[in-house]
């Protein structure tokens, strides 16, 4: 049988009539990959929107982070500035810091000095105060003599330089040696000094020097409580009498080389 054009046409009006034969035709008429066509294209439908809506959230979470790490990158701005403030800061710190470490070295060196000098002049006292416990021991009548009387009693025989030299010596001793009377009176030209050190005896030699330019037999002594190495080595190479610690040393051999 021939299926033609008027059959189309009545096949047409039939559907039209009976909507629900429509679905029973496809299925006789499409495969059933084109049946599924529709579910598959409604599917994916939403499979897009579902899509678009996770873009668009993500697109959300992006501007969120986007916005968070201007924020970030604005307080890390501002607290880079900060640490550069600090910085600045600790570098000013220390330079005062080193500039009051400075001045406290200057301060406890001058305090030092003055520690000292201090101790020089309570044991210089304490040697014009006690001279018969010093000095008694090695001479007998012992007298004290203060640098400028000396210089007036034998100003005619000093030279200016002895007489200048003199006159800043520290204590001057003379007396007759208790056990050499034989020696006559000699002069002890001392220099005191809580810690005697090699300028020490040099200028103790220097004035006994400039005693002994006016014709007297004078002996160059230091008097410390302590002594440096340095001035040690030159006691001995000089022979310059020690006193320290009540203690005498060198005294036999500044007598044998000065007096005799």
């Amino acid at each position: 049988m021939t299926f033609g054009l008027e059959d189309f046409q009545d096949l047409i009006r039939l559907l039209n009539e009976h909507p629900e034969w429509r679905a029973e035709l496809r299925r006789h008429v499409l495969t059933e990959e084109l049946l599924q066509l529709p579910d598959l294209v409604r599917q994916l439908a939403e499979a897009q929107v579902r899509t678009e809506r996770r873009f668009e959230s993500l697109a959300a979470r992006v501007d969120e982070l986007v916005d968070a790490q201007v924020r970030t990158e604005q307080r890390l701005e501002q607290l880079t500035v900060r640490v550069d403030e600090l910085a600045q800061a600790q570098v000013r710190t220390e330079q005062r810091l080193e500039r009051l470490i400075a001045r406290v070295d200057v301060i406890e060196r001058d305090l030092a000095d003055l520690r000292s000098e201090f101790r020089g002049y309570r044991l210089e006292w304490r040697y014009i105060q006690r001279a018969a416990a010093y000095f008694g021991p090695l001479l007998r009548r012992l007298r004290l003599v203060w640098p400028s009387e000396a210089v007036d009693q034998y100003d005619d025989r000093l030279p200016r330089w002895a007489a200048e030299e003199l006159l800043r010596a520290d204590l001057l001793v003379t007396g007759v040696p208790r056990y050499q009377p034989e020696a006559g009176e000699v002069w002890l030209v001392v220099e005191v000094s809580a810690r005697v050190d090699r300028g020490d005896v040099e200028r103790a030699v220097r004035r006994a020097e400039a005693l002994r330019a006016a014709g007297l037999r004078a002996l160059p002594a230091v008097a410390s409580e302590r002594t440096t190495q340095g001035a040690k080595t030159a006691v001995q190479e000089q022979t310059v009498v020690l006193f320290k610690d009540g203690a005498v040393e060198g005294w036999e051999e500044a007598l044998q080389k000065w007096a005799s």
